[in-house]
């Protein structure tokens, strides 16, 4: 597995327990979750189970999200990555997805994309994949646009968790 991604600005690497505190910050945050099911954790240590959650998907699927530190700061201000889904999600199953979150002062500032792009050359040049799925809320329109300027395509809307969601495609070049 990769231990670290770097780009201009950020450096994304594994998320670690030690980064508790600050995915406290991030998801206890109702803004945050706003599109996500409004349902941010209410203590640290639901924090602890979803750090130990996706650093299993890193042993289990060699893969996951990861942390996004902004090089100027050494300052945690989020995640990014893939994730292996192997549950039937829009009638797909085992694909990746890629997702993004970010503390809202660090909102509007470019870095999900920036982020982003370096997983997808990550998946496309590394990994050798030949497509990559994202959803979003349908009036996330934030997320939207992060996926329309990274290339993605809409393909369709969908229920994802009693939500109405959309569900976007990127292809290797």
């Amino acid at each position: 597995m990769i231990s670290t991604i770097e780009t201009e600005r950020l450096i994304l690497r594994e998320i670690l327990p030690a980064d508790k505190t600050e995915m406290f910050v991030l998801d206890s945050d109702p803004e945050v979750h706003k599109y996500l099911g409004n349902m941010p954790v209410k203590d640290i240590d639901q924090v602890r189970e979803v750090i130990q959650f996706i650093r299993q998907q890193y042993i289990h699927n060699e893969i996951g999200r990861f942390a996004i530190i902004e090089k100027s700061s050494n300052e945690f201000i989020g995640w990014c990555g893939l994730k292996l889904f192997k549950e039937t999600v829009n009638n797909h199953t085992d694909f990746y997805d890629l997702g993004y979150r970010l503390i809202k002062k660090h909102w509007e500032k470019g870095y999900a994309t920036e982020a982003s792009k370096a997983w997808l050359n990550h998946a496309f040049e590394t990994m050798n994949l030949n497509e990559v799925y994202a959803m979003t809320d349908t009036r996330n329109l934030n997320s939207k646009k992060v996926l329309e300027k990274l290339g993605f395509s809409f393909v369709e809307k969908f229920d994802f968790m009693g939500d109405e969601s959309d569900w976007f495609k990127i292809t290797k070049k």
